[in-house]
Parts: C-alpha cells; sequence; structure tokens
C-alpha cells in the first residue's frame, strides 16, 4: 500500500519534534538522549511519524523491512504492516533460534556483532533497514553489509530521528530517509 502525500495522519504542519524527550547525561555524562517513549506514547503522533516513514521509504517498492534492535523493531513493525511486506529481525548474538549468518564491526568503543537467521532473506529480495536513530552509522552500515552478504537488494535506509552533527549518512552507501533531523 503507498500512502498518499496528504493523508489525514501525514498532516505537515506537526512538529515530531515535541513528542520527544531529551534526557541529558543519560546513558552517561555528556549525551544527550533523545526519548522516543514519549513520542509512542501519543497515538497521533505516533500514527504521523508512522506514516511519514511509510511515505518516505515506499518509493523504493521494499520486499521486506528489516529492524535492528531493538528499538528499530518499533518502526520497522508499522511500516512493513503500512506497506504491505514482511519484516524481519536484525539481532545481538544468542537472540534468534536455528542458524544465523553474522558480522562482526567496529563501533566508536568497541566491537559489536548482529545477526539474522540464515534463511531470513531470499537472494534479490528488496529490502530497506530501519532504526529509531542514526548517530555515527556504525551499526546501520554493518546491518547493510550484513544483509548483503545474505544476498539482499538494500534498497534503502530508514531512521525516526537522525543525528546531522555526527555525521553517520556519510557512512551510509545507500538512499537514506530520516523522519526527525537534530544538529
Amino acid at each position: 500500500m503507498v500512502l498518499a502525500h496528504k493523508t489525514p495522519f501525514c498532516p505537515p504542519e506537526i512538529n515530531l519534534k515535541d513528542y520527544i524527550r531529551s534526557i541529558p547525561d543519560y546513558p552517561k555524562k555528556g549525551i544527550l538522549f533523545y526519548d522516543i517513549s514519549t513520542l509512542l506514547k501519543n497515538a497521533d503522533a505516533w500514527q504521523i511519524a508512522t506514516a511519514r516513514m511509510a511515505h518516505s521509504v515506499a518509493r523504493w517498492q521494499p520486499d521486506l523491512i528489516a529492524g535492528i534492535e531493538s528499538r528499530g523493531f518499533v518502526s520497522a513493525s508499522p511500516l512493513a504492516s503500512a506497506l504491505g511486506c514482511g519484516m524481519i529481525m536484525i539481532r545481538k548474538p544468542g537472540k534468534l533460534p536455528g542458524k544465523t549468518i553474522s558480522i562482526e564491526y567496529e563501533l566508536e568503543y568497541g566491537q559489536n556483532c548482529i545477526h539474522i537467521q540464515e534463511d531470513a532473506i531470499k537472494p534479490g529480495q528488496r529490502v530497506v533497514i530501519v532504526d529509531d536513530l542514526l548517530a555515527t552509522g556504525g551499526t546501520l552500515q554493518a546491518a547493510i553489509d550484513l544483509l548483503r552478504k545474505a544476498g539482499a537488494d538494500i534498497v534503502g535506509a530508514a531512521a525516526l530521528i537522525e543525528l546531522k552533527g555526527l555525521n553517520g549518512r556519510q557512512k551510509i552507501d545507500v538512499p537514506l530517509n530520516s523522519v526527525i533531523q537534530y544538529t
């Protein structure tokens, strides 16, 4: 299903930043955390955010939406439902049953690893990867690399929030849309 640009749930005049709570010094001193729980609990704001993301992603015509653990699942699930496509989960080690495909990647503070189920992707499927927040881009690019390793055609990525000052977009080698941007 492709959403029209001006649906009742997608009015251009609402500022979704009004529904995001900023928490200083979380999870550690010097970090300003953007808490989406205040957006999620407001039914209208959440519907609008989901509709805006669906509108921006629909043009890529994905077969699957891949959500990155764990807050990426929150956006990926209603997005897949709105677009009429399937959803897969990109998870941390030990969280998926059966055989998995994994990739290790570097973060600014160490290493991490993500997995998908071995049979999650059919070669050539069109996939959009979704996360709640794009910061430095390391996890999102690792997810892109992992899904390509599994045979996916990554047609785009989407984030609910983008921290533009951290330049994560520059690390991503696919088209990217974000609903809310902070500088």
